[in-house]
């Protein structure tokens, strides 16, 4: 009785609304094993120091750092490894007072099997949504296969020899890349809501300055005000059902969505380059285009289905008209196949919530064209003003439940 009574009473004295502390996504990048044209030549991280700055969307008091290997061919060693707040979103210089080495069940150094992921142990730094910050490690050896990502519109630092403790990096060569860094948690004691944008190169943000932030994501994330992490995982030239710059849409979906912890939305954004490489090269007969069209609707149902039984809502975007692009130069048949995967987005029932991008985006007079103030100038991708609009279009109400 008196044990009962013990535990009522401090149900009781507990706040109504306190919730338990969790782990959430705050920040992370889709990895792909990068082109030749992409990667670090030969020896350039042997016995290198890279820092990789970073901006997380939400805030936390603690923070764990995810590194990847997901495109080794070995063990990947990291000797060393910090994190610590950025003095600036350029220049590589830390917060000296912030910095915290990093541990691995207790160790300094860690090894990450070829294909695998790791997550570092509990480092106490308190992060506030937006805060620009540095994750530093060291190598001893060069990786067996390089796991990257090459859109990260944002500068990385590179330095020889064991740096990670170092506030500056004098000397250190600059690189718009990420490398063997895949994400950054924070521990959080309110509900998880993140957000995860999957997507191509316009989720991704071809044409965005590095160090700007002014991709579509980076304008929902400042519109969500820091209480709920969008996460960005386009890939440029990305596909639903094949590979190409990187893994397909389907064969990332475990590690880049429902890997990420917390999250509890998806924005999904996909389908221009399955359909404009069906015909980029030569062209394809009437059975090939109904086969294309039923294979992304039918990897959309399949997202759909596993994403809710993670408890995941999909909110899909429709596919942006690309009647202007001369690398694609797609025909009637080709506008045909978007015009058919946006219906089967459109229709009731198959996603949690439409974004309808193609009305928002297109050029009234020539619909299967971007209008003219939102094109880049290659009829694909977004100018600045269509990255805004397409940030300003996602109805926030959705993603806050």
């Amino acid at each position: 009785m008196a044990l009962a009574a013990a535990l009522l009473l401090g149900a009781a004295s507990r706040p109504a609304d306190a919730r338990p502390c969790t782990w959430q996504a705050a920040w992370s990048s889709a990895q792909l094993a990068p082109s030749a044209d992409a990667q670090l030549e030969p020896g350039a991280l042997t016995d290198a120091t890279l820092r990789q700055i970073v901006r997380p969307s939400l805030a936390g008091q603690r923070v764990r750092v995810r590194f990847s290997n997901a495109f080794g061919r070995a063990p990947l060693v990291i000797d060393a490894a910090s994190v610590a707040l950025a003095a600036a979103p350029t220049g590589g210089v830390i917060r000296p007072a912030s910095r915290r080495a990093l541990r691995f069940a207790g160790r300094a150094a860690v090894t990450i099997p070829a294909g695998a992921e790791w997550v570092s142990d509990p480092a106490a730094l308190p992060v506030a949504a937006f805060t620009d910050v540095a994750v530093s490690l060291h190598l001893a050896r060069a990786p067996d296969g390089q796991t990257a990502h090459p859109g990260s519109r944002a500068t990385s630092y590179l330095a020889a020899g064991e740096r990670t403790g170092a506030a500056e990096l004098p000397g250190a060569r600059a690189i718009d890349r990420w490398y063997l860094l895949s994400g950054v948690e924070v521990e959080r004691c309110a509900a998880p809501g993140g957000v995860v944008a999957l997507g191509d190169s316009i989720t991704d943000g071809y044409g965005v300055s590095p160090n700007s932030y002014a991709r579509w994501t980076d304008v929902l994330a400042r519109r969500l005000g820091g209480r709920v992490a969008v996460l960005n995982a386009g890939i440029g030239g990305n596909r639903v059902l094949l590979d190409g710059l990187g893994p397909s849409l389907m064969a990332r979906l475990d590690r880049d969505l429902l890997g990420q912890a917390g999250v509890r939305h998806v924005i999904l954004l996909e389908g221009v380059n399955d359909i404009g490489m069906l015909t980029r090269d030569s062209p394809a007969d009437a059975a090939a285009h109904r086969a294309l069209v039923e294979g992304v609707t039918g990897a959309f149902a399949q997202l759909v289905a596993r994403a809710r039984a993670h408890g995941i809502a999909v909110h899909a975007a429709t596919i942006l008209p690309f009647g202007g692009s001369a690398y694609y130069h797609p025909g009637a048949e080709s506008e045909a196949d978007r015009r058919a995967i946006n219906a089967w987005i459109r229709a009731p029932g198959h996603v949690d919530s439409v974004i309808d991008l193609d009305r928002r985006m297109r050029d009234p007079a020539r619909p299967a064209y971007l209008a003219p103030r939102y094109d880049s100038g290659d009829g694909l991708h977004p100018n600045a003003a269509g990255y805004r609009l397409i940030g300003e279009s996602i109805p926030l109400a959705p993603l806050r439940r």
